[in-house]
């Protein structure tokens, strides 16, 4: 099949936000450039006015349109409420390709996909994890669980596709070696992302944007700020920027310590807005698959402080000294407090905009994403 055939094209994935949203979005986007046709299918009882003033920017690039329906963060009955009520209006689409996000979006794709298939339309069946399941222990009940629908669900892929090295490396530790054809696409940026963004004249010491839950570290944010206005002897300031159910507990934790005169909270908002409030960003997850939070910023000139975790010394170098052990306040703190005393030597630890640019491009993934559909259902 040849790459100049327009597809149609649809990705399923369950929450609109972070970085599966903006991934997809990256896609819809280029992709309908290209002269592909695209849809999706996602949840409709998360996000707010932030995620639907971004479905109104990609609105316009989605010829298959945009289906909302209530998709449940655990598995349960409703799964299959959702599979029925989805499945026929998918078939009415007649996508070439579904691709599912994350695991409850990869599940769901590959089991409508395979409804499809029975019924005998021609559509290839993709899954990226994210990060996902694979961030379960494999000594964990659930994560055991998780592993072993992920290796059901293989008999219903015709391709993985995986965001970093890392990624597939959990994978095949996991679950197992996959058994459909492998694939790895770095996300991308655009050209204008890559243009510097300078500080605010009120910019704070330290800037953290993420979801406000504990996979992505904002109670160590919290406490390493603490242990680095001991070392280095005065008061510092910081902004957190973004939303999340456990937003409230985090808040709490500001005033009981005292510090929401030096920590100010902001809902979330576009990347490139949040850059400037804040002299170095701070990125403490537990746990990543390839964050584009650290690609955006990094694109735009931002100095970053990274736990070393999921695809981040992909981008980084695994070697880079703004890399730190995650879940631990004081190897952070110790950073900060080194970033306060020192900060051209974090600038000199930054890569260059030019190799950030040459490796993740969205121009450069979003060919190869075609690519490798084609690739696939040429087998079908």
């Amino acid at each position: 099949m040849s790459t100049d055939r327009p597809l149609r094209i649809l990705h399923c994935f369950r929450s609109p936000v972070g970085g599966i949203f903006r991934h997809v979005r990256d896609l819809a986007e280029q992709h309908h450039r290209a002269g592909h046709k695209v849809g999706i299918l996602c949840d409709s009882t998360t996000g707010g006015s932030y995620e639907d003033a971004l479905f109104d920017t990609i609105t316009p690039f989605l010829d298959l349109g945009l289906t909302r329906t209530p998709i449940r963060r655990a598995i349960g009955p409703a799964d299959i409420a959702t599979i029925v009520r989805c499945s026929g209006e998918i078939k009415s689409l007649q996508p070439d390709i579904i691709h599912g996000h994350g695991a409850k979006g990869g599940a769901l794709a590959r089991v409508i996909g395979s409804r499809l298939r029975v019924s005998g339309s021609r559509v290839a069946r993709f899954y990226t994890p994210h990060g996902g399941s694979l961030h379960f222990s494999r000594s964990n009940p659930a994560g055991r669980f998780f592993f072993a629908l992920e290796r059901l669900f293989e008999r219903m892929t015709d391709g993985l596709i995986f965001v970093s090295e890392y990624e597939e490396s959990q994978y095949n530790m996991k679950v197992g070696t996959p058994r459909p054809p492998t694939f790895l696409i770095y996300n991308g940026l655009g050209d204008t992302e890559f243009e510097p963004v300078p500080n605010q004249p009120d910019a704070a010491d330290f800037l953290y944007i993420g979801m406000m839950r504990r996979l992505k570290g904002p109670d160590i944010f919290i406490e390493a700020f603490i242990r680095a206005e001991r070392l280095v002897g005065r008061p510092l300031s910081a902004v957190m920027i973004g939303d999340g159910d456990e937003k409230p507990s985090y808040e709490q934790t500001i005033v009981q310590s005292g510090l929401q005169r030096r920590i100010t909270i902001h809902a979330a908002m576009p990347a490139r807005e949040a850059f400037g409030r804040g002299a170095v960003m701070v990125v403490p997850s537990r746990a990543e698959s390839m964050p584009y939070i650290v690609l955006e910023a990094l694109a735009a000139g931002r100095p970053l402080i990274a736990s070393r975790v999921g695809g981040i010394p992909e981008i980084l170098g695994t070697d880079n000294p703004a890399l730190i052990e995650p879940d631990n306040a004081d190897a952070l703190a110790t950073a900060m407090a080194a970033a306060i005393s020192d900060p051209e030597s974090l600038n000199s630890a930054m890569p260059s905009r030019s190799d950030l640019k040459s490796r993740f491009s969205a121009a450069t993934m979003a060919d190869a994403m075609i690519k490798t559909y084609v690739a696939c259902l040429d087998q079908l």
